[in-house]
């Protein structure tokens, strides 16, 4: 997989829940529920949402192809 075959993957999933578990490694994982936002070249961008207002992410591409983040959507 590369660059461009992950951004084709995430146009079509613009808008949509999402919940991303981000490796910290060291057997460290962090969970966000997310909405995907915006695409860039190198990297893009998630909306957090919490009770206190929301938190814009971002990730890179290659976050995705190294497997530091696994996302799944939500149905």
């Amino acid at each position: 997989m590369n660059i461009y075959q992950v951004k084709k993957y995430l146009e079509n999933k613009i808008g949509y829940k999402a919940k991303i578990k981000y490796n910290l490694g060291r057997n460290k994982y962090e969970t966000y529920d997310v909405i995907i936002d915006k695409l860039y070249d190198n990297v893009f961008t998630v909306i957090e949402k919490k009770e206190y207002g929301s938190i814009l992410r971002c990730f890179s591409y290659n976050d995705f192809i190294m497997h530091l983040i696994k996302i799944d959507f939500i149905k």
